[in-house]
């Protein structure tokens, strides 16, 4: 079912808030061999990358001394349009959805019936934990998206919550006094809520050995 809020506010907020789109800020991953337990590292590297656009991680309430955090907005997955649910609307990704509508027609078709019987038993889930995707708008580039079938061309994109990292910027102070003409986009109150109870659902996952079963 398509949601008709606006994914989009018409005008911003003066102040930085979670979820906003903003721009001129660098991504940072450090990449060793192994972890310093039994010597010192004396060699690593680290990854830098200015993406185009970044996505604020911070509750609105924690953005601030001289410090937030972000994570890159990148290209959606080409195999999204192989499924027919999500090709209609990607930002579906976002929200619980049956077993069957998380994977193309003809792979739940080919599945044995133990593993269908075995995710319908789960029933209605995110089928994508990690993955948040940010609708379309004029102000986000168009790119082209690969397939097997053609070429799609599209500005739909997408944030992954385990790639976030800490960016340390002097100018950060509170969300009101912070660099406003860093933000391009900001969510409406509707989509700041899906984004929100999604990552919550993926940083609060138990797994199966750690819950406690009830007789």
């Amino acid at each position: 079912m398509k949601c008709y809020w606006m994914f989009y506010v018409k005008e911003m907020s003066k102040a930085l808030r979670f979820g906003d789109i903003v721009k001129g800020y660098f991504s940072t991953t450090p990449i060793i061999n192994e972890p310093a337990v039994k010597v010192p590292i004396t060699k690593f590297n680290i990854d830098v990358d200015s993406p185009i656009f970044s996505v604020i991680i911070d509750p609105c309430s924690q953005i601030g001394e001289k410090t937030i955090s972000l994570t890159p907005l990148i290209q959606i997955r080409s195999s999204f349009y192989d499924n027919p649910y999500l090709a209609e609307d990607l930002t579906r990704v976002n929200r619980k959805m049956e077993p069957q509508q998380a994977i193309p027609p003809h792979a739940w078709k080919i599945m044995s019936q133990e593993e269908r019987e075995r995710r319908l038993a789960v029933g209605h889930q995110y089928a994508f934990s990690n993955l948040f995707i940010y609708d379309k708008h004029d102000l986000l580039p168009p790119y082209t998206v690969h397939r097997r079938h053609g070429k799609i061309q599209t500005n739909y994109y997408m944030i992954n919550f385990r790639n976030i990292n800490k960016l340390c910027c002097d100018k950060i102070n509170t969300p009101t006094d912070a660099p406003l003409e860093c933000k391009v986009l900001e969510l409406s109150v509707e989509t700041r809520q899906e984004l929100r109870d999604k990552i919550t659902s993926h940083y609060g996952y138990i797994p199966l050995e750690d819950r406690i079963l009830e007789d």
